[in-house]
């Protein structure tokens, strides 16, 4: 009932005790009795009471309504922020698939550049010199290009193996999107069995946090036995061994690790409670169970044991997203009570977002080994590059060489005059039979050069 019904009310209460009055009065003094009077003024009073009531009531519940208005506000500013950070996070994943899809470009038209001017420059020599390389020279030849082919094949697979990685890497993110939304629905299901679970004993509880967890794990994307182990012994400085549910690899060797023994029973309670008292105290009681187990998990000391010292934080797995809700709800500064103490509140949602995040850090740790492997092999490559180089500057020489040596001794073989050539075929001409004959461009051009003037002017006798 609001205000202006219960205004309304107390009105016609007003009018109607006035009316009364108004009436008694007309009527002659002798009529009038005050008993009568009294009993109307008694009416008006309760009715002005119970007007009075009806207003502190209205105003009550305005003031749990506004109450449940600003709850719902921070819900949806939470809500809000938390769409902005996937944005930003969605906005840096492409334009790290972008970067690296330019590299991937950049490295393949380097490739086929090099490549063809390796093609271009071994056709060019070979064209120009294969009528003069001897067998030495080709097995040298082959002995060079023989280790850079292979190279430019290593260096090729490798370009089409991370063009293939970040292939399948797209291909996998669509796949786990995919799973992401199959797991939300599996979680909203599972929720129908929250009840009995809840219900059951402490080791129940355990068994039913512990299967939403893995069902968080396997959907994140992260690998096990790789990314993470699921409750591996440990051993700690003091000699105690140590059993937690998960441990979570990060890049640089750094660790993460997840809780998921927490206690539920008074949230239950808390739930089912239709008494609002009782339903405050078992809230509270929750609120401090959950208090107690963020300090037992502080004292445990995880970064003690010896495979995980670098560790960031321990994170304390509510499997019940209203649980979770609820207990930040009534002690807001619980979540930075736990931060202080290293222990992160997380439930399957904000869980699964840390996951996602951590399969990201070691796709971008692959690409980035990845990117160091072939711009390793690069250098090697362009190194082999330069000893080619310097190798066919060497060849080159040699063979300039040896085209001298050669022209000097043709030229004193079949230049000059009285060169060797054209005594021999003087002598052919003077009635030497012989089985074989000097090609003709050898005769021709010892002819010309034996009838240019001489200062010798030795002469064959005729």
């Amino acid at each position: 009932m609001d205000l202006t019904t219960l205004t309304l009310i107390g009105v016609l209460g007003l009018l109607l005790g006035a009316g009364l009055a108004a009436g008694w009065a007309r009527r002659a003094p002798s009529q009038v009795q005050t008993p009568e009077l009294t009993a109307l003024k008694e009416q008006l009073a309760t009715h002005i009471a119970q007007l009075q009531a009806k207003e502190e009531q209205t105003l009550e519940m305005r003031q749990q309504r506004e109450q449940v208005q600003r709850e719902l506000e921070g819900l949806r500013q939470r809500e809000v922020a938390l769409t902005r950070e996937l944005a930003t996070l969605s906005t840096e994943l492409d334009n790290e698939r972008r970067h690296t899809q330019e590299k991937i470009q950049l490295l393949t038209q380097a490739r086929e550049s090099l490549s063809e001017q390796f093609r271009n420059l071994t056709n060019d020599i070979l064209e120009d010199k294969s009528k003069r390389f001897t067998e030495t020279n080709a097995v040298r030849l082959g002995e060079l290009l023989g280790p850079l082919g292979l190279k430019i094949a290593e260096f090729q697979k490798k370009v089409e193996h991370v063009y293939d990685t970040e292939g399948r890497a797209r291909s996998e993110l669509a796949g786990q999107v995919k799973q992401l939304m199959e797991l939300n629905q599996v979680l909203s299901a599972d929720a129908k069995n929250l009840t009995q679970a809840l219900k059951g004993s402490n080791k129940a509880q355990g068994n039913w946090g512990e299967l939403i967890l893995e069902r968080v794990l396997e959907g994140s994307g992260l690998r096990k036995g790789h990314e993470y182990v699921v409750q591996e012994s440990h051993t700690r400085e003091d000699g105690s061994r140590a059993m937690p549910d998960v441990v979570i690899r990060l890049p640089d060797e750094r660790f993460l690790v997840v809780d998921a023994k927490v206690s539920l029973v008074a949230y239950e309670q808390a739930a089912t409670q239709e008494d609002e008292r009782q339903r405050e105290a078992a809230i509270k009681r929750h609120v401090e169970s959950l208090r107690n187990h963020i300090r037992g998990l502080s004292s445990k000391n995880y970064q003690q044991i010896h495979d995980i010292r670098s560790l960031d934080f321990v994170m304390l797995f509510i499997p019940v997203e209203p649980a979770f809700m609820m207990a930040i709800a009534h002690d807001p500064d619980l979540y930075m009570e736990a931060w202080n103490r290293q222990v992160l509140l997380v439930s399957p949602s904000t869980l699964l977002f840390v996951l996602r995040t951590v399969e990201h850090l070691w796709r971008q740790e692959a690409q980035s080994r990845n990117a160091q492997d072939i711009a390793s092999r690069g250098a090697e490559l362009y190194d082999k590059l330069v000893g080619f180089v310097e190798d066919l500057d060497q060849l080159g020489e040699r063979l300039g060489q040896a085209q001298k040596s050669y022209e000097r001794a043709r030229g004193k073989f079949s230049t000059g005059r009285g060169n060797l050539v054209r005594q021999a075929e003087m002598l052919r001409e003077l009635g030497l039979r012989p089985t074989k004959t000097l090609p003709v461009a050898w005769t021709d051009a010892a002819r010309d050069d034996d009838d240019a003037p001489s200062d010798t002017g030795a002469t064959l006798p005729p």
